[in-house]
């Protein structure tokens, strides 16, 4: 089971609803495979966001989605955000967003 760590005094593990049960560190498959056979809606990345230096993400026009929690499976980041965002980041720092509510 991976350890998610809340990284906002208000988050509670129960705000990431059924996220964690997507990911399984004995599965070898990396996360966006797991998440988009998992998750009914699949995995379908969304473009235009930067990640900023804090960890929160950023759209044109929008203010900074907030970084709420983040978990590790193998080698890559899991991230969870405010309005059901989440971020896959690799080890070279390239990632994929998808909304997951």
């Amino acid at each position: 089971m991976l350890v998610w760590k809340m990284l906002h005094p208000k988050m509670t593990p129960e705000m990431l609803g059924l996220i964690p049960f997507f990911l399984d560190d004995q599965d070898p498959r990396p996360a966006r495979e797991q998440f988009d056979s998992a998750y009914i809606g699949g995995w379908h990345p969304f473009e235009g966001f930067t990640m900023l230096p804090d960890g929160n993400l950023s759209y044109p026009e929008d203010p900074p989605t907030q970084l709420l929690a983040e978990t590790k499976l193998r080698n890559e980041t899991i991230r969870f955000y405010h309005h059901s965002w989440v971020s896959i980041i690799q080890p070279d720092g390239t990632f994929e967003i998808a909304r997951m509510d």
